[in-house]
């Protein structure tokens, strides 16, 4: 029994999970989705809404889910109910892996007709789930849950079919609700991982070293492609949390820097996925500084298929690091990654919350963050236009108010009839 508001630490999750490994059950389903909070299960159920997203993941957990929704009901006011640290989240799959030799099989392309499981050893199976909030599907967060839960469904209904006894834990690599403390509501700045506490992040930036000197620093809050328009490949989780990616092929100078990830088997039909982002430091005399640029990124499938993008609107001073919030191949976002030759045409590239930095790196931190939003958004500019306009019919109605004149003459009932000749 936790009290209200408490967050799980990753040592007390370690001893919640103890049940898990006690029980008759040899295998563990971890359904790993991008962002996922307690809020999600209350404000989308059927309580708030006509449709119920979580269909198969109440028919799994059916206690828990309607436990808590009958204590919704039955409490007189809100309820802040406990929750598990970010950190104890990312910490969840290396505690698994390490507290019993699991056959750990990674499922990234949500195709479980051909899944193998082998019932003579532990399994631990780690179901990548769609991202709510990817950019590539113009969908709500409401049908993503839906179309994840389904999966769950799917997979959860072919092991039992088969006869095979599980466990299932459904997480997330950071939480979709974080609430402000109470010591920064009044802030309102931006709030980039160069000025965050570490504490607040859900996973610490890629680095690359040379020796003892950290040169590239990168990070996203999603990294996610697709190929051919069919084939979704999720790089977040592989990338800054399992760190199953390989970086020995990056390289690192005072003016060309490579950052280069190399995936062995993203998901089923592609053996080898790399990507390059290849970044310069040079000198601008119109400014009289140095600026990095990020100038193109390059994608490897297979060691044959190269495809090239060239980049719009990525550089900052060679003493800042680059932030956008939005990256990607498509026209809506602030930063395009252009397609330069004909393969890079079968790609679609998402990334949220970029943060890169390729040169003058100190203390293996990011430095101040030069953001991709200039300062005139378009809501300013609506309010410009919007009170130009307004101040334009001010003027001209003081000034039409200005132009009101009182007669010079006045009729005189004792006297003659005033007579005003019309020269006047």
């Amino acid at each position: 029994a936790l009290h209200e508001g408490h967050v799980v630490s990753a040592q007390e999750l370690t001893v919640l999970m103890q049940p898990v490994f006690t029980q008759n059950s040899r295998n563990l389903i971890l359904f790993l989705q991008d962002t996922l909070s307690i809020d999600d299960f209350t404000y989308h159920s059927e309580s708030y809404s006509n449709k119920n997203p979580f269909q198969n993941v109440q028919a799994i957990n059916k206690l828990s889910i309607n436990l808590l929704q009958e204590i919704l009901q039955s409490s007189p006011s809100s309820l802040v109910l406990p929750a598990v640290d970010c950190e104890a989240t990312t910490y969840l799959l290396r505690f698994l892996q390490e507290s019993r030799d699991w056959k750990l099989t990674n499922i990234t392309n949500l195709d479980v007709s051909q899944l193998e499981v082998n019932t003579s050893k532990p399994n631990l199976l780690v179901v990548q789930l769609q991202p709510l909030i990817s950019g590539l599907n113009e969908i709500s967060t409401e049908e993503a849950i839906a179309e994840n839960d389904k999966i769950i469904g799917r997979l959860t209904m072919d092991l039992q079919e088969r006869g095979i006894h599980f466990s299932v834990i459904y997480t997330a690599v950071r939480p979709s609700r974080i609430s402000r403390r109470t010591d920064v509501v009044g802030e309102l700045r931006r709030q980039l991982m160069a000025t965050e506490d570490e504490d607040s992040l859900s996973y610490p930036p890629l680095n690359v070293t040379t020796g003892n000197d950290t040169c590239i620093l990168f990070y996203a809050s999603n990294f996610s492609l697709k190929a051919n328009s069919s084939v979704f490949i999720d790089l977040t989780n592989a990338t800054f949390v399992t760190r199953d990616v390989d970086i020995s092929s990056s390289a690192c100078s005072d003016f060309n820097t490579t950052l280069s990830l190399k995936y062995t088997k993203p998901v089923n039909g592609i053996s080898s996925l790399e990507i390059r982002f290849l970044m310069t430091n040079g000198f601008y005399s119109v400014s009289a500084r140095n600026w990095s640029t990020l100038d193109s990124v390059e994608i490897v499938q297979d060691g044959e298929k190269f495809a090239k993008f060239n980049v719009s609107v990525i550089s900052a001073p060679a003493e800042y690091s680059f932030h956008c919030q939005l990256v990607g191949t498509s026209n809506l976002y602030p930063a395009r990654l252009i397609p330069s030759n004909s393969e890079a045409k079968n790609w679609e590239v998402f990334i949220s919350r970029l943060q890169i930095q390729g040169f003058n790196i100190e203390n293996n931190q990011f430095s101040y963050a030069s953001d991709c939003t200039g300062f005139f958004t378009p809501g300013i500019w609506m309010g410009l236009v919007t009170s130009i306009v307004l101040l334009w019919i001010l003027a001209y109605g003081i000034h039409m108010i200005m132009q009101l004149t009182t007669n010079s003459r006045f009729d005189d009932p004792k006297g003659p009839a005033l007579s005003v000749p019309q020269t006047e």
